[in-house]
């Protein structure tokens, strides 16, 4: 894992007064709720992580892989970037995944294999498969802007992580993706997704994401401390698990270029 214009998925953010009692479709609410979501975690500049990637097999034996992971938000017309690299165990050590996520057309990632030394572009087909092995497809680890969906309210309900009551918005993909519709929950109290729902074009629901263990930094960034992703037709699950959140270093555009993916 919108990095800015949006938020990277791998840390989703927002905080958020409470939205204004105005008479309005569902889906002028669903658009609302999104749009103020996203809104609120700008100006954070970059940020850089520590990970680890925890693989369930249905069985319940498990995988670690270990990881670090930055971003940079856009700012004019250049696009926000995340930059996910592994780093143990030795196998899958200094493979890299390279996102560029943009308003107002489909995103770009690549993928560099040290074993064969070369960065690999993943096209808009293959998005929905498999990050690494793991529950969590290419897509799930662009940026999921408001500009890239369209909204409908469903209702207000207990949220099913971290308690309160949440807003719960399905959103359908306006370009080319592997689900036909997410249901989201966002918490009523500072807008934060804790859990999105996936569903494939036969409205089979097909995997859950949950966040939790959300802090707040430097006053106004939300980031999570455990991400959760269960493939509800394979009975696996993919635990994405974050620490040492640093804001402020410094990074520039000339750090997420796929020059520099190449050169590693």
């Amino acid at each position: 894992m919108t990095f800015l214009k949006r938020i990277p998925l791998i840390l989703l953010l927002a905080a958020t007064p409470a939205l204004p009692a105005l008479s309005q479709t569902a889906e002028q609410k669903g658009e609302q709720i999104a749009t103020q979501a996203q809104s609120k975690g700008k100006g954070f500049g970059d940020s850089l992580s520590s990970g680890q990637m925890i693989l369930y097999t249905k069985g319940g034996s498990q995988s670690e892989r270990r990881f670090n992971a930055k971003s940079l938000e856009g700012q004019g017309n250049n696009p926000s970037a995340s930059l996910l690299v592994f780093e143990w165990p030795g196998d899958v050590r200094d493979t890299a995944l390279l996102t560029y996520s943009y308003d107002n057309k489909s995103d770009d990632q690549w993928l560099y294999l040290p074993s064969v030394g070369r960065v690999k572009r993943i096209s808009s087909s293959a998005r929905s498969g498999a990050f690494m092995g793991s529950e969590f497809a290419y897509e799930d680890m662009t940026d999921q802007g408001a500009s890239e969906f369209n909204h409908k309210w469903v209702e207000d309900s207990a949220c099913p992580v971290g308690g309160g009551t949440c807003h719960v918005v399905d959103r359908t993909p306006k370009s080319r993706s592997g689900y036909a519709l997410q249901r989201v929950w966002f918490n009523k109290s500072n807008l934060y997704v804790v859990q999105i729902q996936y569903f494939d074009r036969a409205g089979k629901h097909v995997k859950t994401l949950q966040s939790s263990g959300q802090k707040k930094y430097q006053g106004k960034y939300w980031r999570p401390a455990k991400m959760r992703m269960v493939n509800h037709l394979t009975g696996k699950s993919t635990d994405l698990l974050w620490s040492g959140y640093k804001f402020g270093n410094g990074f520039s555009a000339n750090d997420f270029s796929v020059q520099a993916l190449k050169s590693r």
